[in-house]
């Protein structure tokens, strides 16, 4: 029990020592939606080694949408930019969360967004 708990620590510490420079890249704005509230590290691999590509920084609303809570689709729409990124916590992550929808635009989106292949086909097969 002892060593699982160490490593859940020692994750942590990696994850948070990205902090600043997600932050930096981020301009401090959550990196799906732009929001500034309750701005937080996220992880969009969480059982891979802690890397910028795999962290954004997202307020509370779209860390709640990560989290597979629903919300306001006024607020999904704003998710669409994100799928543009080159870092796939930012795209990928926001394409995950959109393909809950069964709206046409999201559809649309995701076809036309640089995300993963292989990613694109699973959500727009589901």
């Amino acid at each position: 029990m002892a060593k699982g708990h160490q490593q859940h620590r020692e994750h942590l510490e990696a994850v948070s020592s990205f902090g600043k420079s997600i932050g930096k890249r981020a301009g401090f704005r959550c990196e799906w939606c732009g929001g500034d509230e309750g701005l937080r590290l996220w992880e969009y691999r969480p059982d891979e080694e802690p890397v910028p590509e795999n962290l954004a920084l997202l307020c509370e609303p779209c860390r709640t949408l990560a989290d597979g809570k629903s919300a306001d689709p006024h607020l999904l729409r704003s998710l669409r930019n994100a799928l543009w990124s080159d870092v796939p916590a930012i795209s990928e992550g926001a394409a995950v969360v959109l393909a809950r929808l069964r709206e046409p635009w999201v559809r649309e989106a995701i076809e036309e967004s640089f995300i993963d292949e292989e990613l694109k086909a699973r959500l727009l097969r589901s």
